[in-house]
């Protein structure tokens, strides 16, 4: 079959068309579109009896972006395509934090709070510069945070405050009552690691008691209800039992109530009472309120007595009961948080 001539064009028939090759074409066919240069500005040989198609002629001698020496020197000197590096200038050195204004709480109470030392030990820390805030030393314990993140001590981060727990310790006679002593005597810490089960936080005394006194030791892992109360103004109720020896009466005892000055320091009210007496040896229960450094021997001391024996019964509404001596146990939560309701509200109505 043949096709006539198209006598607008050439004919599309194939006698028109030389030998096919495999794509169709003609392989003699002229080259479709823009024949393709080299570098040199000359046309690209064809390969394999076809032109090749798409090329992109180079624009002679113009120079390339990166050829300096054709550029005419350094082509960051020229600030159009490298503009030159500002060195930007050296950060400088953190400022130590001294926030007093603003919202939050004072780092210290947040850290006693959160158990790493009382509120006293924690403004030594922050005065021998071991606390920081990120990079950052902390200068005054009035700095004002909302929150413990990025706060280390001693390069340890300081975990988030868990709940207020207390314990109860039976302190026997010859425990010092501090994490150590440089005269090498055992400390009430010697005896809490065989008292205390594994896992127990960090926990702080409760006051103190002296070397030859025994008896209730509460302890806790939250420096605010450490310090709330140990202050003289919560009123919270000390009593002691003492045995002594010397001549005393009940109505002597009762001055107590009024108060009493010993060696130029004023005590406050004492409630003392004569628990029984054989001979000139008697058990006298006192309750007060202050708790001042050797308060009850001194009292008792003052009155002519010789004390042989002091031992701390109850803590405010916590008692030792039948704790055995160097036991130690941990007061029901729900107890605690009664207790610090009742601190919360009786400071709120300024008692």
């Amino acid at each position: 079959m043949s096709y006539t001539k198209n006598p607008g064009g050439p004919s599309k028939g194939p006698s028109s068309r030389g030998p096919a090759s495999r794509n169709g074409r003609a392989s003699d066919a002229a080259p479709r579109g823009k024949p393709q240069f080299d570098r040199s500005g000359k046309p690209q040989a064809e390969r394999s009896g076809k032109p090749s198609y798409g090329g992109k002629p180079s624009y002679g001698d113009k120079p390339s972006y990166g050829d300096r020496s054709k550029a005419g020197g350094n082509a960051q000197s020229t600030g159009k395509l490298h503009p030159p590096r500002i060195p930007r200038p050296p950060r400088p050195a953190p400022e130590p934090i001294n926030k007093l204004e603003g919202e939050g709480e004072r780092i210290a109470k947040l850290l006693a709070r959160a158990g790493v030392a009382s509120r006293r030990e924690v403004e030594r820390l922050i005065e021998a510069g071991r606390v920081k805030v990120g990079e950052i030393t902390v200068t005054t314990p009035a700095t004002l945070l909302t929150t413990l993140k990025g706060v280390t001590v001693d390069g340890n981060p300081v975990k988030a405050p868990e709940a207020a727990r207390l314990y109860a310790f039976h302190k026997p006679s010859g425990l010092i009552t501090a994490e150590r002593d440089p005269a090498g005597r055992p400390t009430i810490y010697t005896a809490l690691r065989n008292a205390l089960p594994e896992g127990t936080p960090r926990l702080m005394p409760i006051g103190r008691l002296d070397l030859n006194t025994e008896g209730l030791l509460l302890l806790t892992n939250d420096g605010e209800l450490k310090r709330a109360m140990e202050l003289p103004s919560s009123g919270i109720p000390r009593t002691y039992r003492a045995r002594t020896f010397g001549d005393i009466t009940q109505d002597r005892l009762e001055e107590l109530m009024e108060g009493i000055e010993v060696d130029g320091i004023r005590y406050g009210r004492i409630d003392a009472n004569m628990e029984r007496r054989t001979g000139r040896n008697q058990w006298i229960e006192l309750t007060l309120s202050e708790g001042k450094n050797r308060e009850v021997r001194r009292v008792l001391e003052a009155l002519g007595l010789q004390v042989s024996r002091l031992m701390r019964t109850k803590y405010g509404p916590f008692e030792l009961l039948d704790l055995a001596r160097g036991q130690a146990i941990q007061i029901p939560q729900v107890q605690v948080e009664r207790f610090r309701k009742g601190l919360k509200f009786a400071k709120a109505r300024g008692e």
